[in-house]
């Protein structure tokens, strides 16, 4: 494999695909472009009767206030969302594939009342009409610009690796900024919905099989044993 894999993506999912990558013997390197840090909030005093989590930074830059929320059952979005709400000791009642409008769609018509637990950029969704959403900001991405030197190992061309549309966005605009040769770089991306945010003008993109970051990792392996994107 000789193709370079940059994975733009901020700690602790940084260090995960990195790991991920090494084992597949996939030449990756870190070049994360955003910190996340939690935001000071408050659990709403009413009564809810699920948490709605669509990023297991939610979980990991929650704070003390999940202590007041921990009985409530979450309703996920992803795998890995899903596995870091059990870890952190709460009972995880539905694990939904696809983005949150896809999860809340699936949802019967019970009434119900559902806490979500946002980062400061966050798609708007349509609840049920049976369904009550409060969102409360937990954490924000803060975004980080691309060095010289990093623009300088973009321009020899390689494999960017995608998690999330803001993300693409990002580095889409910081791209454009240095003046690198989008076609020189191809984009391995979570979903089709990252595709979209990235834009055109790339070499090519690729969306892996699964929302998994074994999934991305698998693709990106195959990308880098072919001659051609």
């Amino acid at each position: 494999m000789s193709k370079a894999v940059y994975v733009l993506r901020p700690e602790p999912g940084l260090t995960s695909t990195l790991v991920g990558a090494f084992g597949h013997g996939i030449p990756a390197r870190g070049m994360p472009l955003a910190k996340v840090e939690p935001v000071a909030w408050k659990a709403p005093a009413e009564p809810f009767d699920a948490i709605l989590i669509s990023s297991a930074n939610a979980i990991r830059h929650g704070g003390k206030e999940l202590d007041k929320v921990r009985h409530l059952p979450v309703l996920a979005v992803g795998g890995a969302t899903a596995q870091a709400a059990r870890e952190a000791g709460f009972r995880v009642d539905c694990v939904g594939e696809g983005g949150l409008q896809r999860l809340l769609d699936s949802l019967d018509d019970a009434p119900r009342r559902l806490l979500r637990l946002a980062g400061e950029a966050h798609l708007p969704v349509d609840s049920p009409a049976s369904t009550t959403t409060v969102t409360v900001i937990a954490y924000a991405a803060h975004f980080l610009s691309l060095t010289p030197a990093q623009g300088e190992l973009l321009e020899q061309g390689g494999v960017a690796m995608l998690h999330s549309g803001e993300m693409a966005r990002h580095f889409a605009e910081q791209c454009e900024w240095l003046g690198i040769d989008k076609v020189k770089i191809a984009l391995a991306v979570l979903a089709p919905r990252i595709a979209e945010m990235a834009g055109g003008g790339w070499n090519s993109v690729h969306i892996a099989p699964a929302r998994s970051d074994a999934a991305l990792l698998e693709m990106v392996a195959g990308l880098c044993q072919k001659q051609h994107w």
